[in-house]
């Protein structure tokens, strides 16, 4: 069965989710919703689709059965439980929310009304990230000791400036962590696991007239006794791919964007060598290093299909609310490390 979606916002990631969900095997779109009847206007042509002027019209609408929340960061929660309590399936652009009170009442929405809920966040879909993650897993790498990512990515002060809401507490919820760094958060904890403990320093050094961070630093401490690292900026000029790096007794990985470049094993297999051949030169994007917009939606389009096939079996998304929170949580765990000076102990 077809899934009909319908997308809340009218922004640049909405572009994004429209052709996505265009891509998708066993999804359609439906239309999407703004309170600027010129931007749902354009929207409507330009992806062939309805233009609905509120949310409560999007969601009485029965061919809408799931909705993708494409709003500036800290205004998912509300539009993710109306759609939920108006039985629709709720798709999040990332983060879920801004703090991990405001990700419970979104997940808890979801449980209550029983449907699907899931977050976007394509890059798990990457097959090198897979690939990372089964090495991990099958326990390739030995005794994992150091888990590390690095976000060093440009932002212009233009780029700042074109919303009100950006580098804001209140709508961006954060910076270079929480906005930019935050697919590379998700994919660390989803290799490495939880984080016990964290210490961090934040700084604001080059651009103007925005509240949150442009530079982060945190050294982490993961419940299986690895240590890590995650640093963030958006002032490192001209921007290069996010880069993650896994090292332990027996193996280390690197993965840069969608490239694995380094993939070396004690005990090595045949099948390590074609990856070390295949998996370079897999990066066809700016991975928005240094322009937001440079990235591919194909990502997304297997966010969509998961999120369909979910549905249709009647089980949880693999990227659930649950998941999604994972990254809010040490984000926000960060900041107050930074705020306060002291080491911050999670769980």
């Amino acid at each position: 069965m077809s899934i009909g979606i319908g997308i809340v916002g009218c922004g640049m990631i909405a572009n994004f989710h429209a052709r996505a969900i265009a891509d998708a095997e066993g999804a359609h779109l439906v239309g999407a919703c703004s309170r600027r009847k010129e931007e749902y206007d354009a929207f409507a042509e330009k992806h062939a689709c309805r233009g609905f002027g509120s949310l409560e019209e999007m969601l009485a609408d029965p061919e809408v059965q799931a909705v993708s929340i494409c709003t500036p960061s800290g205004l998912h929660l509300d539009p993710a439980v109306a759609a939920a309590k108006a039985g629709k399936h709720v798709i999040v652009e990332k983060p879920l929310e801004i703090t991990t009170e405001r990700c419970d009442q979104i997940i808890k929405a979801c449980d209550e009304a029983g449907v699907r809920l899931s977050v976007a966040f394509q890059s798990r879909f990457h097959q090198s990230s897979l690939l990372m993650k089964q090495a991990v897993d099958s326990g390739r790498f030995g005794k994992v000791t150091m888990g590390d990512a690095y976000v060093k990515w440009y932002r212009s002060q233009e780029y700042y400036d074109s919303g009100e809401w950006r580098g804001t507490w209140k709508l961006d919820g954060g910076g270079a962590l929480m906005n930019q760094a935050i697919h590379s958060v998700d994919l660390l904890l989803w290799l490495m696991g939880p984080v016990k403990q964290l210490s961090a320093m934040t700084s604001t050094l080059t651009h103007e007239r925005i509240e949150v961070e442009d530079v982060a630093v945190a050294t982490l401490q993961f419940e299986n006794g690895a240590l890590g690292v995650i640093e963030a900026t958006t002032t490192a000029y001209p921007g290069a791919l996010k880069r993650i790096e896994i090292s332990g007794s027996e193996g280390s990985a690197i993965l840069e964007e969608e490239d694995i470049k380094a993939w070396e094993f004690a005990n090595e297999t045949e099948a390590d060598e074609k990856v070390r051949a295949e998996m370079v030169g897999k990066t066809d994007t700016g991975g928005g290093a240094s322009d937001p917009s440079a990235i591919s939606h194909d990502g997304h389009t297997k966010i969509i299909e998961e999120t369909v096939r979910a549905i249709n079996e009647g089980r949880p998304t693999t990227i659930n609310g649950h998941e999604g929170r994972r990254s809010v949580e040490v984000i926000c765990a960060i900041y107050e490390s930074a705020k306060t000076g002291k080491v911050v102990t999670l769980g």
